[in-house]
C-alpha cells in the first residue's frame, strides 16, 4: 500500500486560546495530505481534470478520532493512503503522529466527480479509472 508522508509545524494561527490545535485545522491538514498523496503518483488535481475530465474528489464523509492533542511550535507527521476503493469512491486514511504516538486517526470518504454531458452544474459520481487505482495501491 502507498503511503504518503507530510510533516506539519503547527503554527500559532492553527491553535485556540489554551495552545493546541483547533479541530478544524486538522481537516484543513488532511485535504492537503490528500491531494499530496496522488501529487506523489504524478496525480496533481490539474492532471486529474485534463486527463481524466472530472470534476473534482469532494469529501462526502469523515470519520475522526482525537486521541492526543497536538500544541504550537510541535512537528507532526500525517501518514495517509488509501484504504478502500469503491467503484466511484474511495476512502483516505489518515494518521497524525507525534512522534511515536498516534495524535489523530481519520478516514474520508470522497468520490471521483464529473461534471454531466447535458452541461448541468449538477455533479455526478464516475468509475475511477484502474490506472488510478493501481498507481496508489
Amino acid at each position: 500500500m502507498l503511503t504518503s508522508r507530510k510533516e506539519i509545524m503547527i503554527e500559532w494561527g492553527d491553535c485556540d486560546p489554551e495552545g493546541i490545535v483547533y479541530f478544524p485545522r486538522y481537516f484543513e491538514y488532511f485535504d492537503s495530505c490528500t491531494f499530496r498523496l496522488f501529487t506523489s503518483v504524478g496525480l496533481s488535481k490539474p492532471e486529474m481534470m485534463k486527463r481524466y475530465g472530472i470534476a473534482g474528489i469532494p469529501m462526502v464523509s469523515i470519520n475522526a478520532q482525537f486521541l492526543v492533542p497536538s500544541a504550537y511550535t510541535e512537528t507532526v507527521v500525517v501518514e495517509s493512503s488509501i484504504s478502500e476503493w469503491g467503484t466511484s469512491s474511495f476512502t483516505v486514511h489518515h494518521r497524525l503522529l507525534r512522534g511515536d504516538v498516534l495524535a489523530v486517526e481519520v478516514f474520508e470518504k470522497r468520490v471521483w466527480v464529473v461534471r454531466p454531458e447535458d452541461g448541468s452544474q449538477r455533479l455526478k459520481g464516475a468509475p475511477i479509472p484502474r490506472e488510478v487505482k493501481d498507481k496508489l495501491s
